[in-house]
């Protein structure tokens, strides 16, 4: 099957599956595949950063990391899950200081200021490597997370202290704030934060008509499996590209509709966007405190379930939080050997037969004991959708600047950021932000609002209710983010994972959806396919 993928020879990208047909190779120098643009981009590179600004502080702690290092731990961490990462630690044949290391190697060779770039990472967080050298000399009754040491980018949407959070705005590039609940959540289990990965800016709710990835401040991220060919996904494409270009153990990304699972499926990663609520959303800019989520995305289902868990909590500063009261490693455990499905039933949609990938990915499940019915999708209509959006973020874009963001940054309001853009339109805005000045314009009484998330909540949830009540199913099959919307409006959670590619080269992810509160079962699930 022929990939579409043009990066140096140095670097690999690969996802959860173990099988050869689901893992790119290794770019060869001789590759004279013809690069096409998919759309005409207007802005590849970052006007706002460059390498020299990012790799200013981590150059000078860099100059003991040769090329025959890199080299010599490639074998220990490509396409390692965290618990052989972690033995390979505990054995003393790698390091948490190496690994860092290792992956901030890949990073400034590789993302930018290149003719492969990719443009996924933001920025560095200064402290990293000091913070790897701190795990390495750390009492062992720390280390009691399997997520201790690893490495993890996030969203530049998602703030985290000592690091500025833009969400890939000019507007906020100064906007130095203190942690994120969750980035707290992750510090606390021994996490270090790697960094900023490149989002579609304002989290894809703001130009309306430029191309998923792009930020003023990050540029245009690319897809590894086809540079300028397949769309990356958004918005957490930084991502999702950097964790399919082993820049990263891991990243969090952040949705809305689809903009975990999109970039997860379109390259070959593992993205689950959890039920609304399990992981809090203070300190990360919002777009709607209705349907945001964050959520883990990582290269196996194994990794996926470590992050979650170490994210999870009940944050008494969150309308939606759920106090679920299970105690530690509720998302990570023994259950992770599971290897059928057994009892388990699955609706699979008709329309979605004619995918070959697809009906590929139903017979494996079929293989490891599922039950498989064949269903007709509702005739429901996710009416006010757009509305939804615009209501939510008229109010809780001011609540993130008047709560969460720097004193410095004295925007208070959508109308602001508009405002603001027009100073240097060309530069901030090239694609527009027909989407914000849409926010401006519309209103509704809270009546109406209300009676806008009520219908959506309920069909929504009817959408996914009828057929599973009907069938007594465990959970909807779907394709990469093609049910997201529904999905997001019930408050459902729902896993992607890598189930192969188009005759393209174009990966596809296999998406499990299912009710409230169930991502102990959807991971399972995942980790037989």
């Amino acid at each position: 099957m022929k990939l579409y993928f043009t990066l140096f020879t140095l670097l690999i990208v690969f996802s959860c599956k173990n099988s050869t047909d689901n893992k790119p190779l290794e770019a060869s120098t001789s590759d004279t595949t013809t690069v096409k643009d998919f759309r005409e981009f207007k802005v590849l590179d970052s006007k706002y950063i460059t390498k020299a600004s990012v790799w200013g502080t981590i150059n000078p702690q860099m100059d003991d990391f040769t090329e025959e290092v890199y080299n010599n731990l490639k074998p220990l961490i490509l396409e390692q899950d965290i618990p052989t990462l972690q033995k390979h630690i505990a054995n003393e044949d790698l390091s948490y200081e190496k690994l860092v290391k290792f992956y901030l190697y890949r990073i400034r060779a590789f993302d930018r200021e290149n003719p492969l770039s990719l443009n996924s990472v933001i920025s560095i967080h200064p402290n990293v490597i000091t913070e790897a050298k701190k795990a390495d000399t750390a009492d062992k009754s720390l280390k009691s997370h399997s997520i201790f040491g690893m490495p993890i980018l996030l969203k530049d949407n998602i703030n985290a202290s000592g690091i500025v959070t833009t969400a890939g705005a000019v507007a906020l590039q100064n906007n130095v704030t203190e942690d994120a609940f969750i980035t707290a959540r992750l510090k606390e289990q021994g996490a270090i934060i790697l960094g900023k990965s490149n989002l579609s800016e304002w989290a894809y709710f703001f130009c309306g008509d430029c191309p998923s990835g792009y930020s003023a401040i990050g540029g245009q991220t690319l897809n590894p499996y086809g540079r300028r060919i397949i769309d990356t996904g958004g918005s957490s494409s930084g991502s999702g590209v950097a964790v399919a270009a082993n820049f990263c153990v891991g990243a969090v990304g952040s949705e809305t509709s689809g903009s975990i699972l999109s970039p997860s499926s379109k390259n070959s990663i593992v993205g689950l966007k959890p039920t609304i609520g399990l992981l809090s959303r203070g300190g990360i800019v919002p777009i709607s405190s209705t349907l945001d989520t964050p959520g883990p995305m990582t290269k196996n289902v194994t990794d996926n379930a470590i992050l979650l868990d170490a994210m999870f909590g009940f944050d008494e500063n969150d309308s939606k939080s759920i106090s679920t009261k299970w105690g530690k490693s509720f998302y990570y455990g023994s259950f992770n050997v599971v290897k059928n499905l057994e009892n388990r039933r699955f609706g699979a949609f008709k329309r979605l037969l004619e995918d070959s990938l697809y009906v590929q990915a139903i017979s494996d499940l079929k293989s490891k004991g599922a039950e498989i019915i064949e269903i007709d999708e509702e005739d429901i209509k996710l009416s006010n959708f757009r509305r939804l959006l615009n209501l939510d973020i008229k109010v809780d874009l001011p609540v993130y600047f008047s709560e969460y963001a720097s004193a410095s940054i004295h925007l208070k309001s959508v109308q602001d950021v508009i405002d603001f853009n027009k100073k240097d339109s060309i530069n901030i805005m090239p694609y527009g932000q027909r989407l914000f000045e849409g926010v401006v314009a519309d209103e509704a009484s809270d009546e109406a609002f209300q009676a806008i998330k009520d219908s959506l909540k309920i069909n929504g949830r009817n959408y996914f209710n009828i057929p599973m009540e009907k069938y007594q199913l465990d959970g909807i099959l779907s394709i990469n983010n093609y049910h997201a919307g529904f999905a997001a409006v019930a408050e459902y959670p729902a896993l992607t994972v890598p189930m192969g590619y188009t005759v393209e080269g174009a990966p596809e992810g296999l998406t499990f959806i299912s009710k409230p509160l169930s991502e102990k079962a959807i991971i399972r699930m995942g980790l037989c396919i």
